[in-house]
């Protein structure tokens, strides 16, 4: 198989570069793969990713890079998988560090998978394992915040070319933050592709310690995915997709109780979180924050959809 790694990227260039470091030290034990290569979309940087790419690119022999105007992460995917080679995609973040072995490691549940299904209607899906330390990133042990439930999420997923293309690739109005790899993952489902988990191929995916100074950022990540979660809804009407949302009066009922109704919020926690931080468990004050972010989200779902109901 002739494996491409499909990468976009915006405004990460410290960790971009562990990325495609790691991806150039690959190592195969057989001979499943062919050949293999990188494709990274810049997704309109602004910290010099694709000069500083252009500067180093003798390091990464299997990189090929595309830019595209800021579009989102939906349009850069679909721009990789267009000038991709490969008949195997796989997608990561570039903020994921992976293992020497991570290719062979999807390649060869790829090959199980479809030997035990008697078919190759499936995708493999990796492991996502969270990690704040930058200078040595895989040495991150697994924890149970890094459990996913995911149908298809594009952190770390490998799937054949023409599944992708058969399903219509990424719907580019998914421009905000979230949704774009799940509402893919809904038209793949009905194609019935097969979940095989592939915990072997890992990736550390990246992100600095929580800090006070993120939560404006992140506030508006949720209601973004609020947005983005109705438009997911709009495509496919189904209770199922509701859950996923968090567009139940089950979840209004739960953030709004563990919120007291929104009193719990970013200014009235702030002293418990920086007192967390202060510990060295900035972790925990994550966890705890997602109390509010989690109103937020539903909040701007609900916002979201009484305007689609109104329009």
């Amino acid at each position: 198989m002739f494996i491409s790694v499909v990468i976009p990227t915006y405004n990460r260039k410290p960790i971009l570069e562990k990325c495609l470091k790691a991806l150039e030290k690959q190592e195969f034990n057989d001979d499943i793969i062919r050949n293999y290569e990188v494709v990274l979309v810049d997704d309109g940087s602004t910290d010099g990713t694709l000069e500083w790419l252009e500067k180093n690119k003798e390091k990464f022999t299997h990189v090929s890079c595309f830019s595209q105007n800021h579009l989102g992460p939906a349009a850069a995917r679909n721009l990789g998988v267009t000038k991709a080679n490969g008949d195997i995609i796989i997608f990561i973040d570039s903020d994921l560090v992976v293992t020497e072995t991570f290719l062979q490691c999807h390649a060869d549940a790829l090959i199980k998978g479809e030997k035990k299904l008697g078919s190759d209607r499936l995708f493999t899906y990796g492991a996502v394992i969270n990690t704040c330390n930058f200078d040595d990133p895989t040495s991150e042990p697994y924890k149970i915040t890094d459990f996913s439930a995911a149908y298809f999420a594009t952190g770390n997923v490998a799937i054949a070319r023409k599944w992708l293309e058969k399903a219509g690739l990424f719907d580019t109005r998914f421009q905000l933050y979230g949704w774009e790899d799940l509402e893919l993952g809904v038209r793949l489902k009905q194609l019935d592709l097969k979940l095989i988990k592939c915990p072997e191929a890992v990736g550390y995916h990246w992100h600095p310690p929580f800090n006070l100074g993120q939560i404006p950022n992140l506030i508006d990540k949720e209601i973004q995915r609020g947005r983005m979660g109705v438009l997911f809804y709009e495509k496919h009407p189904t209770f199922e997709v509701r859950l996923m949302i968090q567009m139940t009066l089950l979840h209004r009922i739960l953030w709004g109780i563990l919120s007291l109704g929104g009193i719990l919020n970013e200014r009235t926690l702030a002293p418990i979180l920086q007192w967390l931080i202060n510990q060295g468990k900035p972790q925990l004050a994550l966890e705890i924050a997602r109390i509010f972010l989690n109103w937020y989200n539903v909040q701007g779902v609900y916002s979201a959809y009484r305007d689609m109901v109104k329009n």
